[in-house]
């Protein structure tokens, strides 16, 4: 592996440890939520607190959801590394700039292919 490639992938998994740091503590937020809501005896239909409940279980969710999404990119791009794909577009087979690997670390195509997918 070329040095080049072993700062990537040190960064990848540099970011890749934040993301996982961040959904682990994202899934206890929302277990706290969970917990707090049910040890309560508010009604999420009738009691006035209980849409905002609803939401931000919700909204929390969401949140998880997507730093989930986040943390899988980041495995595949690990993956496209080892691969020796990384940083390649998937769609022309041209090379990522490294500015919008630096950008966007988990980018699969390049500026032109991906504003074409607009």
């Amino acid at each position: 592996m070329s040095s080049d490639n072993r700062g990537i992938r040190d960064e990848l998994l540099r970011l890749r440890e934040q993301a996982a740091a961040h959904v682990a503590a994202l899934d206890s937020d929302l277990r706290e939520l969970f917990e707090a809501s049910r040890s309560s005896n508010a009604d999420d239909e009738h009691d006035p607190e209980g849409a905002t409940i609803a939401f931000e279980r919700a909204q929390l969710a969401a949140v998880r959801d997507a730093a989930s999404r986040h943390l899988a990119d980041l495995d595949a791009a690990v993956r496209r590394l080892d691969a020796g794909t990384y940083g390649v577009c998937e769609r022309c087979s041209q090379p990522i700039p490294a500015e919008r690997l630096a950008a966007r670390p988990t980018a699969l195509r390049c500026v032109r292919c991906a504003a074409r997918s607009v």
